[in-house]
């Protein structure tokens, strides 16, 4: 572990030195968590997923459903009005709550 020092802007801004950002592995669009604790501000990386992660997880989402509705009997004609039932549904839950 490293530690330099950093001086602030006036406009509220560090430069994370560049040994630390090739540690890290982090470039430029790097997203990072923020977190303060009394006198100390830790960045946490976040992981973005790629275009193709993000594709394949979806796919597998969808795979996931198209295989719950088959086995609950559900045909891509039946959508449309299960969707009006549960917003009717929902609607009528908030109605009730005001």
């Amino acid at each position: 572990m490293t530690a330099e020092t950093v001086k602030m802007s006036s406009r509220g801004q560090i430069v994370i030195p560049q040994e630390m950002r090739e540690e890290i592995k982090a470039g430029e669009g790097t997203v990072f968590s923020v977190v303060s604790a009394k006198d100390a501000i830790i960045l946490k990386k976040i992981a973005t997923p790629s275009k193709e992660d993000l594709i394949k997880e979806l796919e597998a989402i969808a795979s996931e459903g198209r295989k719950r509705a088959e086995k609950a009997g559900i045909k891509e004609s039946d959508v449309p009005e299960l969707i009006r039932t549960a917003r009717k549904s929902r609607q009528h839950e908030n109605n009730r709550r005001h």
